[in-house]
C-alpha cells in the first residue's frame, strides 16, 4: 500500500479522531458529526459481517437520500465489501434482475421492497450491533458498483476497476474537484446515480461537510445554497433549467454568493442555458465534465474557455479520446464520427461490466455510443448517442439539438425527442414536451422555426403533464419510441409507417 493512501474505513476514523464534532453529512434537519458517523458506520459494518458479509460482496443499497444512504455506504466499506446503490422507487422486477447480477448476502432496503434476498434496514443493523469501536482497517477491492440500463432498458452493472481507498491528507495531490476541508458540498441529485454518488463520497473523503437534499427542488436549492453557506454544488441541465425558470424575484431571494464552484454534467447542456448560468454566478465558477460511468476518460473545461468555445465539453484532462468513422478510420478535426475512449498507456483497466460487453475497437478503444467532432485545438463537441440519432431523408438529426432549442421556449419544462418510422423520409420527429399550461404546438412551432432548419422541425408535438427526465436528467428515449410505436400500432393498424394518426 502506497504511504500516503488509505482505505476509506480508516480515513472516516482518522477525520473522526481529528475533528469529532465537525459536521460530516446533513440532510434537512439532520446532522451527523464526524464521530457519528464514524460511530454509526462503525456499527453498520459489525452488523453485516454477523449476517455474513465479507470482504468483496457487493451489497445493495436501495435508501432514498439522507444520512442513512451515506452510512451504510461507508458501513459496507469499512468491511472492505463494494457498495452497489439502487433506486428505491425501482419495480420489484427490475430490483430483482439488478440483484440478481450482483449476488448480494444482504439488501440494505426500505422495508416493502423485494429483492430475492434478505433485506434489512439501517435501524436494523445498528439495533443488531451496539459495538461502535473501529474495526480493522480493510480495502474494498471494488470501490462501487453502479448499475445502468441505458437505451436497451436491460440492467448491467458498471463495477469500479478502483479499489476503496483515498488520500490520507485530502490537502495533497491535485484538487480536481475544487473542494476540501472547510468546504460545504451540495448534492441535490439521487445519490443512487453515479455522479451524485461519487460525488458525495468524494467530497467525503477530502474532508467536506456534505449536504444532500431528500429531492430535488428549484427553489430548495438556492435555500440550502444561502441556509449552509454552500461552496460547491452539482447539478445536471435539468436542474440548471429549472432553477433558471424561477421568477427572477424568488432567484434573487437567496444570498449564494459563497458558492465557488458549480459542477455540472450527466446530460448535454444546451449552449443559451450554459450561457446564462455563466452570466449570473461568473464564468470563474461553471465547470462541465464529460466522461461516463466507466470513467476510461474524461473532458473538462471552464466557464471561460465555453465562452471561446461555445458548445464544446472541454479537452481531454484523463486518457485519450477520438472520433471514428464507421470504417474505423480516425477522423480529422471537424469531421463528426463516433467517439472512442481508452485508459492511459499503462493502466489497469477503470471498470468491468457485468450483465453487458463494451464497444470496441482494436487498440483498447471503446465508446459509450455518443457522437461527435474534435476541433483543431483538441475541444471536443458532442452531437448525440449513435442510438438516438434519426435519419430523415438523407440527413441526420441529433434529438438534443432539437430538445435545446424547444427547451429554450420560457414555457418548456422538459422535453425528448425521438425518430418514428415515415414510409416517404424513413423517419419523422416526434417531440414530447411537458409545459406550462398555455403553450400551443403553433407557439412553439414558431418558436423553432427561428432556431431550426425545416427538416429538423417536429412534425409532432405531444404535450404531457409527467416530467420527461428522470432526478439526473437522464431520459429513455428508447423506451419513449417504443411506446409511441405501439401506440400507432393500437389506433392506425395496419399501417405504422405515419404518425399523422396520433393529430
Amino acid at each position: 500500500m502506497v504511504e500516503d493512501i488509505i482505505p476509506l474505513g480508516e480515513k472516516l476514523s482518522r477525520r473522526a479522531q481529528a475533528t469529532p464534532n465537525a459536521p460530516a453529512v446533513s440532510c434537512g434537519e439532520t446532522t451527523l458529526t464526524c464521530g457519528q458517523l464514524e460511530a454509526r458506520a462503525n456499527r453498520i459494518a459489525r452488523a453485516l459481517e454477523r449476517l455474513g458479509v465479507k470482504l468483496g460482496d457487493l451489497v445493495t443499497i436501495g435508501l432514498p437520500n439522507g444520512v442513512n444512504f451515506i452510512e451504510a455506504c461507508w458501513g459496507v466499506w469499512k468491511l472492505g465489501a463494494t457498495p452497489q446503490p439502487v433506486s428505491f422507487r425501482l419495480p420489484n422486477a427490475e430490483l430483482r434482475a439488478i440483484v440478481e447480477l450482483a449476488e448480494p448476502p444482504i439488501v440494505i432496503a426500505l422495508p416493502g421492497m423485494e429483492a430475492g434476498r434478505r433485506g434489512v434496514t439501517v435501524e436494523d443493523l445498528l439495533a443488531l450491533c451496539p459495538d461502535d469501536r473501529p474495526i480493522e482497517p480493510r480495502v474494498s477491492p471494488v470501490l462501487k458498483a453502479v448499475t445502468s440500463g441505458g437505451s436497451t432498458g436491460r440492467p448491467k452493472l458498471i463495477l469500479s476497476g478502483f479499489r476503496g481507498e483515498t488520500l490520507a491528507d485530502p490537502t495533497h495531490g491535485p484538487n480536481f474537484w475544487r473542494f476540501g476541508p472547510g468546504d460545504t458540498a451540495l448534492i441535490p441529485g439521487p445519490l443512487y446515480h453515479n455522479g451524485p454518488f461519487g460525488c458525495a463520497m468524494e467530497a467525503l473523503s477530502k474532508d467536506a461537510h456534505v449536504v444532500v437534499m431528500p429531492r430535488f427542488d428549484a427553489e430548495g436549492v438556492l435555500a440550502e445554497i444561502d441556509r449552509r453557506r454552500a461552496t460547491w454544488v452539482y447539478l445536471v441541465p435539468t436542474m440548471m433549467s429549472r432553477i433558471w425558470r424561477l421568477p427572477n424575484e424568488v432567484r434573487a431571494r437567496y444570498n449564494i454568493s459563497s458558492l465557488k464552484t458549480l459542477w455540472h454534467f450527466a446530460a448535454p447542456c444546451p449552449p443559451w442555458l450554459k450561457e446564462a448560468f455563466i452570466n449570473w454566478l461568473g464564468p470563474e465558477v461553471i465547470m462541465e465534465l464529460y466522461a461516463g460511468s466507466e470513467s476510461q476518460a474524461c473532458t473538462t473545461i471552464t466557464g471561460s474557455e465555453w465562452l471561446n468555445r461555445r458548445g464544446s465539453v472541454g479537452r481531454v484532462y484523463v486518457g485519450e479520446m477520438k472520433a471514428f468513422d464507421a470504417d474505423r478510420n480516425v477522423l480529422p478535426p471537424g469531421e463528426v464520427g463516433e467517439i472512442y475512449m481508452r485508459r492511459p498507456e499503462g493502466s489497469p483497466p477503470s471498470y468491468f461490466y457485468r450483465g453487458a460487453t463494451a464497444r470496441v475497437l482494436p487498440g483498447g478503444w471503446e465508446s459509450l455510443g455518443d457522437i461527435g467532432y474534435f476541433d483543431a485545438d483538441g475541444y471536443l463537441y458532442l452531437a448525440d448517442r449513435r442510438t438516438d440519432m434519426i435519419l430523415i431523408g438523407g440527413s441526420n438529426v441529433y434529438p438534443a439539438e432539437v430538445e435545446a432549442a424547444i427547451d429554450e421556449h420560457p414555457q418548456v419544462m422538459s422535453s425528448a425527442v425521438v425518430g418514428l418510422p415515415h414510409e416517404d423520409m424513413g423517419s419523422s420527429i416526434y417531440a414530447i414536451v411537458q409545459a406550462r399550461p398555455g403553450l400551443t404546438e403553433g407557439a412553439l412551432l414558431a418558436h423553432l422555426a427561428e432556431r431550426l432548419v425545416t427538416y429538423k422541425l417536429p412534425r409532432t408535438i405531444e404535450f404531457v403533464d409527467e416530467p420527461l427526465r428522470d432526478e439526473a436528467g437522464k431520459v429513455r428515449r428508447a423506451q419513449l419510441r417504443d411506446e409511441r410505436i405501439a401506440q400507432i400500432k393500437s389506433t392506425c393498424l395496419p399501417s405504422i409507417t405515419s404518425v399523422a394518426c396520433l393529430k
